[in-house]
């Protein structure tokens, strides 16, 4: 009977231990995620990637710098994304810049 106890008990360490060790990979954006290139385009992605993937950037309908700002704005407002007035400002000028009404 002791023995049975010790084999489980030894199995069940191993299977904790097992456990304890597991990792979740998350997997790279999609091609079509990846941001366009300009200036603050760094500061974006490490911004936002904070909530939500890069997806929900490039999906969104292209605008003009107020449409871009009440978006930045409404992340930090209502869904309380911690960015300085600094960076949000910045962000805009690159979501303008690469994805406005312009483009």
């Amino acid at each position: 009977m002791r023995a049975a106890i010790a084999c489980l008990l030894v199995a069940l360490a191993v299977a904790s231990a097992a456990a304890e060790d597991k990792r979740i990979t998350l997997p790279a954006d999609n091609d079509h995620a990846k941001l366009a290139p300009g200036p603050h385009r760094d500061l974006t992605q490490a911004q936002c990637q904070f909530c939500h993937s890069t997806d929900y950037i490039v999906m969104q309908p292209r605008g003009g710098a107020k449409q871009w700002e009440a978006v930045v704005t409404k992340m930090i407002k209502v869904f309380g994304a911690p960015t300085s007035e600094a960076d949000a400002k910045a962000i805009t000028e690159y979501l303008t810049s690469a994805y406005g009404s312009e483009r």
